[in-house]
């Protein structure tokens, strides 16, 4: 009999302090996360005039960037495991802020990509232990939701660093610096690490139900505080035994099914995203914009990205989720097609803009979306290994668009970006599973239904 019962427990919750204060947390690590995944690209225009960088050794730097967002997934789904999924987003959130940090005082391109390999790795590593612990703490009901709400949030460090890189990059020689500096400040999270709760979930998962049900107590005794007295948790039994995940047991057809396509999700995200955000600045000056211009043009298009967030926040617990990754990412595809075809700056900057709201949506209602196809013992692992394999795929996607840009033109960039959106849609269309209404998968198979 599981003796604390945390998916019944947990499920029961009314929304109180104590999640908004979670919530407010995560979205602080998420907003730093989107302010530094964008540093690099923001100051490399400025960087190509002062140390004469080509656009081969941005593909480099990029592609070498997202080898740690590789290294970084793996890590983090054994650190979660590990030791708790309160302690990994700490570690991960400071070690992307440190290594920012050491980005301010790089002296040449070597060095740069040095640091931006080691805080792409915290980025990616903070992401799968944030998407884990939403999906873990959040009533069944509303994670979808609240995951989006995170991004909400923690997207505004997107136009926010754009925005204050189009301020500060053209000021001086130096001033690019401050770039990394801002987004170093995902150090301040160590504040908010004295009101987060371990998950009780990861507790059952190690056969540790005695703590399990003491963080409950905690957590229940914060909520009746604020709400009054919490109805009854429904009973549930557990069938399986806790034991150690392993990239074995991942080859189990129950897990290798979901991990093969969550890892084509976030190959075609991970590509058609960043093959937009990070190579659209340079692009632009390439094509005879300045860097000024080509900087404030894309922190424009990026104000979208908010009311991405919040167009997934509103869909993500009414309609299967499946089928709004699909309609958001045909209209990424067409959007940012429409984008490459327009060298007017007013059609540059509302192309760009859908692109944004788009694909915001979508890599929200995605994060809902990837840990509901695991139970808890894999649920760390087979997020990290797809979104690390996502990752990993951009080591050579900035290979294919230099090469593709040198070879046959800035418009050949953007039929292959919106031809890797599809991809994904298509995929998801014909082989995703249907969670909407369905339990979040724990050592059990019998959690309640979240409402719809």
């Amino acid at each position: 009999m599981n003796q604390s019962n945390a998916v019944g427990r947990l499920n029961r919750l009314p929304i109180s302090r104590f999640h908004k204060i979670t919530l407010v947390a995560v979205s602080f690590a998420y907003f730093f996360e989107f302010a530094d995944v964008n540093t690099f690209a923001t100051t490399a225009p400025k960087l190509i005039k002062l140390w004469g960088m080509t656009v081969n050794q941005i593909a480099y730097v990029t592609s070498l960037s997202f080898v740690g967002m590789f290294i970084g997934s793996i890590v983090a789904s054994w650190i979660a495991d590990r030791w708790g999924r309160k302690n990994a987003l700490t570690l991960t959130t400071v070690w992307f802020g440190v290594f920012s940090l050491a980005s301010v005082f790089s002296w040449d391109l070597v060095s740069l990509g040095a640091f931006r390999v080691l805080t792409s790795a915290g980025l990616s590593a903070m992401t799968v232990v944030a998407v884990i612990y939403v999906s873990e703490i959040f009533p069944a009901a509303v994670r979808g939701k609240y995951q989006a709400y995170a991004i909400v949030i923690g997207i505004c460090g997107t136009p926010a660093t754009n925005l204050i890189a189009s301020l500060v990059v053209p000021l001086s020689d130096w001033s690019w610096r401050l770039v990394y500096l801002w987004g170093a400040l995902g150090l301040l999270f160590v504040f908010f690490i004295r009101h987060l709760k371990e998950s009780p979930r990861w507790y059952e998962s190690k056969g540790q139900p005695e703590r399990a049900d003491e963080v409950l107590r905690e957590i229940e005794a914060l909520v009746s505080a604020e709400k009054g007295p919490l109805p009854e948790p429904v009973a549930v039994v557990q069938t399986s035994t806790p034991g150690k995940a392993s990239l074995r047991m991942l080859l189990q057809k129950k897990y290798l099914f979901p991990t093969l396509l969550l890892s084509l999700m976030w190959v075609t995200q991970t590509i058609g995203f960043f093959g937009y955000s990070s190579w659209a600045p340079s692009l632009l000056t390439k094509q005879g914009f300045t860097v000024e211009s080509s900087v404030f043009y894309v922190a424009l298009t990026t104000v979208g990205a908010p009311l991405g967030s919040f167009l997934a926040a509103l869909v993500a617990d009414r309609f299967e989720r499946k089928w709004s990754l699909v309609v958001f990412g045909t209209a990424i595809a067409v959007s940012g097609l429409l984008y490459g075809l327009t060298f007017n700056p007013i059609m540059i900057v509302a192309f760009g803009f859908l692109v944004n709201m788009f694909e915001r949506g979508y890599t929200a209602v995605a994060y809902a979306y990837s840990p509901e196809l695991f139970d808890t013992q894999a649920r760390s692992l087979g997020t990290g290994i797809s979104y690390g394999l996502g990752r990993l795929s951009n080591a050579v996607g900035p290979l294919i668009i230099a090469a593709l840009y040198n070879g046959t033109g800035y418009q050949s960039v953007f039929i292959f970006i919106a031809a890797t959106w599809m991809v994904g849609a298509i995929a998801l269309a014909l082989f995703g599973p249907k969670t909407r209404g369905k339990a979040l998968l724990g050592a059990t198979p019998s959690e309640p239904a979240a409402r719809t």
